[in-house]
C-alpha cells in the first residue's frame, strides 16, 4: 500500500511540476523524493509521472491518483483535527490563508489580543491570490481563510466578520483633495488605478468604474496596495482602497490623502471560510467571535457583522 508520505510527495509534485521545488516544499532531498515516487509507482505497477530534462508531466492515471490522494490526506488531517477538538479550543496551530489586500492590515489589529488571551494558539499565515488560497483550502494545505465574501463553493462554509468601506485615495494636490467627501458621480472620466486581475479587489473596483463612468487603467496595474499608493502620489490617477489599508498606510501620510464617499459607500464583506464537515468548526466559530469583539474595540472604520 502507498504510504501517506508518498502520497504527500506525489501531490506536491503535481502542484509544482518540478522535482527540486517539490523536494524543498516537502523538506527532503530531491533524490529522496524521486526514489519514493519510483517506489510508489512500483507498488502500484503503473507510471504516474513522466520525467524528462525539460519538464514533468503527470500521466492521466497519475492525475486520478493525485485527486484521490488529496482526499485521503484531507481525511487524515481531519483525524488529527478530531484529536485537537478533544483538547481545549484555540490551543494549537491554525493554518490560515489571507488575501494580499487584507492580511498586513487586519492581522496587526487582532493578533495581539488573540495572543494575550490564548498564548498557546499559533496562527500560521499564508498570503496569496484568491484562486491559490481556495485551492489550498480545498486540498487541506490550509485550515481557514480570511477572505472576501460571498464565495460559491459547495465544499465550503463561511461566516461574515465585518464590512469594510472603500475609500478614494488621491494625490494631495488633486482638486478633489479640498473636499471632505467625494460623490461617486465625480469619478466620471477619472483614471482609476487598481490591483492587477486575479485579486478580488480588482473585480470590485472594475464594477465601480463601470457604474460611475471612471476609466480603469489598463497600462499601470499594481501588484500591491503600496505600489498603487506610490503611483497615486506620482499623479498617475486615483485609486479605491479598503478602509483598513487607509487606516494603516494612508491616514498618516502627506503624499496622498483619502476621502470617504458621500452616502452609503461601496464596501467589501470579509469573512472566514473553512471546509464543510471539519472537526474544528466549533473552534473556528469561537475564533470568529473573538475577532469580532477585538474589531469592535480597535477598528471603528469597519462595520462588525459577527
Amino acid at each position: 500500500m502507498p504510504s501517506l508520505q508518498q502520497l504527500k510527495y506525489l501531490t506536491t509534485l503535481a502542484d509544482t511540476l518540478h522535482f527540486r521545488r517539490a523536494a524543498e516544499a516537502c523538506h527532503v532531498t530531491q533524490p529522496t523524493l524521486s526514489a519514493q515516487l519510483k517506489e510508489l509507482e512500483a507498488k502500484l505497477g503503473a507510471q504516474l509521472v513522466e520525467r524528462s530534462r525539460s519538464r514533468v508531466i503527470i500521466t492521466p492515471l497519475g492525475r486520478e491518483v493525485v485527486s484521490r490522494a488529496r482526499r485521503a490526506l484531507r481525511e487524515v488531517k481531519e483525524i488529527h483535527n478530531l484529536a485537537i477538538r478533544s483538547q481545549s479550543h484555540l490551543q494549537s496551530t491554525i493554518r490560515i490563508g489571507v488575501v494580499q489586500s487584507l492580511g498586513s492590515y487586519l492581522l496587526p489589529l487582532i493578533v495581539p489580543g488573540l495572543h494575550e488571551t490564548h498564548p498557546q494558539l499559533k496562527l500560521y499565515m499564508r498570503e496569496g491570490l484568491p484562486d491559490f488560497l481556495l485551492q489550498s483550502l480545498s486540498d487541506g494545505n490550509l485550515d481557514l481563510l480570511f477572505f472576501p465574501l460571498p464565495v460559491s463553493h459547495a465544499d465550503f462554509d463561511s461566516l461574515p466578520l465585518f464590512r469594510e468601506p472603500i475609500e478614494v485615495v488621491l494625490p494631495h494636490d488633486h482638486p478633489f483633495a479640498a473636499r471632505a467627501r467625494i460623490a461617486p458621480e465625480m469619478l466620471r472620466g477619472e483614471t482609476i488605478l487598481s490591483l492587477e486581475p486575479g485579486h478580488k479587489l480588482y473585480e470590485q473596483v472594475r464594477r465601480i468604474c463601470e457604474e460611475y463612468g471612471a476609466e480603469l487603467s489598463r497600462d499601470y496595474e499594481g501588484t500591491s496596495l503600496d505600489t498603487l499608493r506610490q503611483m497615486v502620489a506620482m499623479g498617475m490617477g486615483l485609486s479605491l482602497m479598503p478602509a483598513l489599508y487607509v487606516k494603516s498606510e494612508v491616514a498618516h501620510q502627506d503624499i496622498v490623502v483619502a476621502r470617504h464617499f458621500t452616502g452609503p459607500p461601496p464596501s467589501r464583506t470579509i469573512g472566514m471560510i473553512w471546509r464543510k464537515g471539519t472537526a474544528r468548526e466549533d473552534e473556528f466559530r469561537e475564533l470568529a467571535a473573538m475577532i469580532c469583539a477585538i474589531l469592535k474595540d480597535r477598528a471603528k472604520e469597519v462595520i462588525v457583522l459577527g
